[in-house]
């Protein structure tokens, strides 16, 4: 008998009013080992009744919530940033458990969230308003910023804890209740994290957990009673997630997918450039929005920077997570890995060349890894390179001057985030000017902005107008009211029907 089917599965329940609720539906998922490819637990699913429940619980713990001082908000995201600081190798753990990324990577996913609990720890000084004395004769103008109310967040599989991070810190932080609907495939650092803060001291109602699927995400969408839903996902979803939550009146931010471009010039590091792109490429097995998936080179720079790449390949080490030795995991799925791995099939097929094909170097057994891949010779029509691959699949696409390259990153739907190696400052300030992408990396393979910057795409990797996390998070988050006062003599009050005038 397998071994996984005489083992007790977790459950992960949702998390309601300060306390882990059972799940009523009737419905569960799989959760899964990616490792092993044995399934470890099962997660409940929830039902529109359940979101209903959670809404009404936040709404309740956010009329008292959204009137605590900033000074105790602030107080308290210490705390959080403390307790979480001291239990990173906690969620890392878990991470790595469900996703597959090596432990390394999960401790920096971790860091990564921390850094913007770090920068929401200043609120009162983010939430500051504005003020004009005597804007007219005795009358003074000012500016506050006030939370949404009930705000949500819908989160993808490959960064079960720092996307949700990006998200709810700076949402409580502002004196917003939280609903947190993560992935199915690896929620588990979603109980933990509502453990935490509950730990920390956040009353309870403020954060909550539904786990779900598709039920759950269209019954945050519809819900009358959330104003405000932040998404991280692929491009299709997120474009249902921004259409049907603004068709419902809410306040949306969906990120969407990417196809991220390194552009190498001839004058560049080659060797520099050739780690980045294995470094950027096949980092936590390409499941990355900001992953490097095509290697854009131009001119002399092609044949040495492919031979570097295929160099290092044989070098990365693919194997199970907790491995200390292990650089690279496997996918979240078998379904997913196997998606991936049709790409080494269709991209020969279509004219590209196959110089390292990860299915022959995947570790055995019954774990979802495909091996590092590299395809050559790849252009714009190919499936390779229209797709999102979401893969340790790496794809050089060869064109010969600094002007087509530019071209290429421009013509392409996506606005992720993008890279150039050069030792050329005015070129590197030029493409920087002209490129239409939302994050741009100078000789910097993976640009994600340091927490008091905000993180986003432009074109059809984002829907909305708001990115995440820092000043433009707080924005997204909150709603300014201008307050115009007078406190005149009584004396001097009469009618007037006249426009109001500001002299």
């Amino acid at each position: 008998m397998n071994a996984a089917v005489t083992t007790e599965l977790k459950t992960i329940d949702h998390w309601i009013g300060g306390a882990a609720v059972a799940g009523t539906s009737g419905r569960t998922g799989p959760v899964y080992n990616p490792a092993t490819g044995a399934q470890t637990g099962e997660v409940v699913l929830a039902s529109a009744e359940e979101l209903d429940r959670a809404v009404s619980v936040a709404r309740e713990a956010f009329t008292t919530w959204r009137a605590t001082s900033l000074s105790k908000r602030a107080d308290l995201f210490f705390r959080i940033y403390a307790l979480f600081d001291e239990h990173r190798e906690d969620l890392a753990r878990l991470l790595t458990a469900e996703h597959g990324k090596v432990l390394s990577d999960a401790l920096g996913e971790v860091q990564r969230g921390l850094e913007v609990i770090e920068y929401v720890c200043g609120i009162p000084t983010l939430l500051k308003g504005g003020f004009s004395e005597q804007a007219a004769t005795g009358i003074d103008v000012y500016s506050i910023r006030q939370p949404l109310g009930v705000v949500a967040g819908i989160t993808p599989f490959n960064f079960p804890a720092m996307v949700p991070m990006w998200m709810w810190a700076p949402a409580i932080a502002c004196g917003n209740a939280f609903i947190l609907k993560p992935s199915e495939k690896d929620p588990s650092a979603s109980t933990l994290t509502a453990e935490l803060l509950k730990e920390a001291g956040l009353p309870d109602g403020v954060f909550n957990v539904i786990q779900g699927d598709k039920v759950a995400v269209d019954a945050i969408l519809e819900h009358p009673g959330i104003a405000a839903v932040s998404f991280v996902g692929s491009t299709p979803i997120a474009r249902y997630v921004y259409e049907t939550g603004t068709r419902h009146g809410k306040r949306v931010q969906a990120l969407g997918g990417a196809k991220n471009h390194m552009v190498v010039l001839p004058d560049a590091d080659l060797d520099m450039a050739a780690d980045a792109a294995v470094s950027a490429a096949y980092g936590s097995a390409g499941e990355r929005c900001m992953a490097v998936s095509v290697v854009v080179a131009v001119g002399d720079s092609a044949d040495p920077l492919v031979e570097a790449i295929k160099q290092r390949l044989p070098n990365v080490k693919v194997g199970d997570g907790f491995d200390p030795t292990s650089e690279m995991g496997p996918l979240v799925t078998r379904e997913h890995r196997d998606k991936v791995a049709s790409y080494l099939d269709s991209g020969p097929e279509q004219g590209a060349t196959l110089v390292a094909d990860g299915r022959e170097t995947a570790p055995d057994g019954d774990g979802f890894f495909l091996g590092v891949s590299l395809l050559d010779d790849v252009t714009p029509e190919m499936d390779a390179y229209r797709d999102e691959i979401f893969g340790p699949v790496l794809s050089v696409v060869r064109v010969p001057t600094y002007d087509e390259a530019l071209r290429l990153v421009n013509d392409n739907p996506y606005g992720n985030g993008v890279a150039l190696f050069t030792r050329d400052g005015g070129v590197a300030r030029a493409f920087q000017f002209d490129v239409n992408v939302g994050m741009v990396g100078i000789n910097v393979p993976i640009p994600v902005p340091v927490a008091y910057y905000s993180f986003g795409g432009w074109k059809s990797s984002l829907f909305g107008d708001r990115h995440i996390y820092g000043p433009e998070g707080i924005d997204f988050y909150t709603r300014t009211k201008a307050v115009t006062s007078r406190w005149p003599d009584p004396a001097t009050s009469k009618v007037d029907l006249g426009f109001p005038q500001t002299r």
